[in-house]
């Protein structure tokens, strides 16, 4: 089973939400909340992701490459902070 991770962001608390899901069923689960001022680069990253799904014509192909670029930085991130903890 393949799970997907979703992002959203909640601009009451400049955090980004992170959950995940799998392709065979509608569960979401969530798995943390990440402060804009532990990671300004993937939460400014998701708020493009999020604005892409606000414009008239949406272009898949580039809101997959911006998905794949949020999921890149969140991996590089925890990578980060399992070496430094």
């Amino acid at each position: 089973m393949k799970r997907v991770l979703l992002f959203a962001i909640d601009y009451k608390k400049n955090e980004v939400i992170v959950s995940e899901s799998s392709k065979e069923n509608n569960k979401i689960n969530f798995i943390e909340r990440i402060k804009k001022s532990d990671n300004d680069i993937f939460f400014s990253a998701v708020v493009k992701l999020t604005n892409m799904t606000k414009a008239p014509i949406l272009d898949i192909e580039i809101f997959k490459s911006v998905d794949r670029e949020c999921q890149m930085i969140y991996h590089k991130y925890k990578e980060y902070i399992k070496k430094n903890t």
